[in-house]
């Protein structure tokens, strides 16, 4: 998902400057063809140096989040965050500490640390006025009782989906054709086209 973000974000019709962070740098070539512009080897570089940072990573085995909030201080102000990955990959307390002081200008979240419920405070700069959702409301709402602030804020700051974001027929049609092309591709004995775990593959002979 990063690559394909990339690939369109670095076309030279998009006028943006394509900043990434990995475990693990791409080629030379790939870092072309995708129009990267430069590698950060700290998350911290990354923060520092973008105004709107997307989080396209998998989630930690652990839970953390990698969006912390000291992750947070280190972004560049005003920036805009995007998280169309995990949930649990950003601290949503912290995020919404971060948009009451200004530090983050707004973000966009397709996924939530607690599916299906979504930040109560989050909801606020989203535009939904909490205190007047009516009854029922608060069971798809996470973060305890009324905190006598559930007014919206600044609405607009925050668009929330619910995980949806790449539900559409193309994309579930691509999915399944990508499948069997990769199938097809190890068993006539060629490479895989999207292998996952190039980088820690042992196998000397392998073709994957």
């Amino acid at each position: 998902i990063g690559q394909m973000l990339a690939s369109k974000l670095g076309n030279a019709s998009m006028g943006m400057r394509v900043h990434y962070y990995d475990v693990a740098r791409l080629p030379p070539a790939d870092e072309a063809r995708l129009g990267v512009a430069r590698f950060h080897d700290t998350l911290r570089g990354l923060m520092g140096a973008s105004d709107c940072v997307v989080v396209c990573t998998p989630a930690r085995p652990d839970g953390a989040p990698l969006v912390t909030r000291q992750a947070l201080g280190w972004i560049k102000p005003g920036a805009r965050l995007v998280n169309v990955a995990r949930g649990s990959l950003v601290d949503e307390d912290a995020l919404a500490d971060a948009l009451e002081c200004g530090r983050v200008s707004a973000a966009g979240l397709d996924v939530h640390a607690d599916e299906p419920r979504v930040s109560r405070r989050l909801l606020r700069f989203a535009g939904v006025d909490i205190a007047s959702a009516g009854a029922g409301a608060g069971e798809l709402v996470a973060g305890g009782g009324d905190d006598g602030n559930e007014r919206s804020v600044n609405p607009g700051r925050v668009m929330l989906t619910c995980h949806n974001a790449g539900g559409t027929v193309e994309t579930h049609v691509g999915f399944e054709e990508l499948a069997m092309r990769n199938i097809m591709a190890v068993l006539g004995g060629e490479k895989a086209i999207t292998p996952v775990n190039m980088h820690s593959l042992k196998l000397r002979d392998s073709k994957l």
